[in-house]
């Protein structure tokens, strides 16, 4: 039986970059596979004498169709993570414009943002049976590989992998979020002088945001929640969850609360990372 993520997503969100990472774990890697030869592919990884124990297959320009294959491979009793690499249209022109690269699909739509709306529409099926979907929109090369790395590595890819990311509500909701919270009802560090410089990182601006009966009985809440939900999660087979945290500006409030929630779920074992997405902003 062999241990298989296949890789689909928008072009130019960061497939063959995810593709390297996962070399680089020690992974055996197949890039722009036609999904008519995942069968074969398969079939040769598990061979008698065969040594690939891992196998990533990235989708080509038929990845479209990829979702047809998922359930017959996992019939097949090997044990297959679906991998989505999204990112926003406006994102995805600034680096078709960077590279100058042509878009697959610029034969069927008329210009660069038609022919990314059209790939995201035919995706829409992947992406919804996809076991992780990472939005790349604001990640650079070193962001990236470590979200891949601690979904994939060796030491954790067996459990739930929790992420629990702040971000800004005014800066857009996060396209990966499985869970998406709003802390916009808890007081505010910007507009406290002493406080506004600093991020939720800072004592200060943590025990201003839950050192209030509202923090407080919130992340109670949340941490009870995830307590509660976590394991009904693993239960259905589910491999990943991002919970998203969001106040105004991702700087204050939802960096203080991500922490909190973070720290909670790592003393109870659960394997978790946490981001924040628009500290810096």
């Amino acid at each position: 039986m062999a241990e298989i993520v296949l890789i689909t997503g928008l072009s130019g969100a960061g497939r063959s970059g995810t593709a390297d990472v996962l070399e680089d774990l020690g992974w055996y890697v197949v890039d722009n596979l036609p999904t008519a030869l995942i069968g074969t592919i398969i079939d040769l990884a598990v061979k008698p004498g065969s040594d690939i124990p891992r196998l990533a297959l990235v989708g080509g320009r038929q990845h479209g169709t990829l979702v047809e294959k998922i359930g017959e491979v996992r019939a097949s009793g090997h044990r297959v993570r679906v991998l989505f690499l999204d990112a926003s249209t406006p994102e995805l022109v600034r680096r078709y414009n960077a590279t100058r690269r042509r878009h697959p699909l610029a034969d069927e739509a008329e210009g660069l943002v038609e022919s990314i709306e059209l790939e995201r529409e035919r995706l829409d099926p992947a992406r919804a049976a996809a076991d992780l979907v990472i939005d790349t929109s604001d990640l650079n090369v070193h962001q990236l590989k470590d979200r891949v790395v601690h979904a994939f590595s060796a030491a954790t890819d067996s459990r739930l992998q929790v992420s629990v990311e702040s971000f800004g509500f005014k800066h857009g909701l996060p396209l990966d979020a499985d869970m998406v919270m709003d802390v916009r009802f808890l007081p505010n560090p910007h507009w406290v002088p002493d406080l506004r410089p600093l991020t939720g990182h800072d004592p200060k601006v943590r025990d201003h945001v839950l050192e209030t009966a509202a923090g407080s009985d919130f992340v109670d809440r949340l941490d009870d929640l995830l307590a509660s939900l976590l394991p009904q999660y693993e239960k259905e087979g589910r491999s990943y969850l991002t919970v998203a945290i969001g106040c105004t500006g991702g700087r204050h409030r939802s960096v203080a609360t991500a922490e909190e929630v973070a720290s909670r779920l790592r003393g109870r074992g659960v394997a978790v990372r946490v981001a924040h997405r628009d500290v810096a902003r």
